[in-house]
């Protein structure tokens, strides 16, 4: 069984991306992780290449920022990643440079590749998500974070990233996925304040002409409908950035700024585990 990883990144040092811990997450479990490296304003490409591993193939390219519908270039990107993977690669295994993979999940999911591949039934591995926020110690639980996403796909070029490179499609359509014990962090929303509002003026640039943010204020943490303390452990590959945190967030996690509907909604998830009325880019077989 033969597995690429891939992924795509601009700006990462510009913007604070833990990139590196993204890629080193999931080395272990491929042949090769393919990195789409888009033309910086940074040392983002020098960062790359200092990855110690003669795993890496990085691609060049130049992002077309006008492809602003739905953050569109975001998924160009990715399968520019994914169409220079190995063509005798069995899986895919995508992961964004905000995401890392906890490495106790390397065996499960090793595991779910080896069990699935040649049921091509099977188009793609589903797996959880925990959203931290504000700091490394708490994370998000209301409905506005999504709970699962597909990162390990069949090689099969019929298969593209949907839209702001969220998930994937086969053919325009939802694809048939196995869901598995493994769980994505997500970090996206973790960085010091200045960092953290640069970032997302720039990820304005990528959806809208018109820029609302300012990239030159700190960004306000507490503006956030409710958190909840991580109970868990952080990947090996993060707890240097995670020593080097350099800001202050804490969060009162029994306030909860709900409508009465999000209210009802939240109690029924957290007395079931049910999330009613759930947005599912995926058909679980």
């Amino acid at each position: 069984m033969k597995i690429s990883g891939f992924t795509f990144v601009r700006n990462a040092v510009k913007f604070d991306y833990p990139v590196v811990a993204a890629i080193t997450s999931i080395l272990p479990l491929c042949d090769e992780v393919v990195v789409c490296v888009g033309k910086s304003e940074d040392d983002t490409l020098a960062l790359i290449e200092s990855i110690p591993s003669g795993k890496i193939k990085i691609v060049h390219s130049v992002w077309d920022d006008s492809l602003r519908k739905n953050g569109k270039v975001l998924a160009v990107e990715t399968d520019k990643a994914f169409d220079a993977v190995a063509a005798d690669a069995d899986w895919a295994f995508y992961i964004q440079g905000d995401e890392v993979v906890h490495e106790k999940y390397l065996p499960v999911i090793k595991q779910a590749m080896e069990q699935y591949k040649n049921d091509h039934r099977v188009e793609g591995l589903l797996f959880k998500y925990v959203h931290f926020y504000g700091s490394y110690d708490y994370v998000g639980d209301s409905r506005m974070w999504y709970r699962h996403e597909i990162r390990v796909v069949r090689n099969d070029k019929a298969i593209r990233s949907y839209r702001d490179a969220q998930g994937f499609r086969k053919n325009g359509k939802k694809m048939h996925v196995k869901e598995i014990d493994a769980v994505i962090h997500h970090y996206g929303w973790v960085r010091n304040p200045y960092y953290m509002r640069a970032k997302q003026s720039n990820f304005e640039r990528l959806y809208h002409e018109k820029i609302t943010v300012s990239a030159d204020e700190l960004y306000d943490y507490s503006n956030v409908t409710s958190l909840k303390l991580f109970a868990g452990t952080h990947p090996q590959v993060m707890q240097e950035r995670i020593n080097q945190q350099d800001w202050d967030f804490t969060f009162n996690t029994k306030k909860k700024n709900f409508s009465l509907k999000d209210k009802l909604l939240y109690f029924i998830e957290e007395k079931t585990g049910k999330r009613l009325f759930e947005y599912k880019n995926y058909i679980i077989i």
